[in-house]
């Protein structure tokens, strides 16, 4: 089992990374803090100081121009982590 998926790139995580120095992944729906924390100290061989989880519901999709519900999108859990003082974590260094 996968435990990372992928990470968030988006404005509100890259203002954390500078700001807090916290990073964010979408995680499999399963995986508990401890098995998180155990593959991102694994992968990225750096130590996770707090580790925060949340799940997304899923949210209605509709289409523009008729105004219809078309689907919904998928529900994900998010981890968002920080790492000890002078420790960073390049995303597209170990793709």
């Amino acid at each position: 089992m996968s435990v990372l998926k992928k990470p968030i790139i988006s404005e509100k995580l890259n203002l954390l990374q500078e700001r807090r120095g916290q990073y964010g992944f979408i995680v499999d729906r399963k995986a508990t803090k401890p098995e998180i924390k155990k593959a991102i100290e694994e992968y990225f061989e750096v130590e996770v100081v707090k580790l925060n989880t949340m799940i997304t519901s899923r949210k209605s999709r509709k289409n523009r121009k008729t105004g219809q519900i078309t689907g919904k999108t998928n529900s994900v859990k998010k981890a968002i982590f920080s790492l000890k003082d002078g420790q960073s974590i390049d995303y597209f260094e170990n793709v």
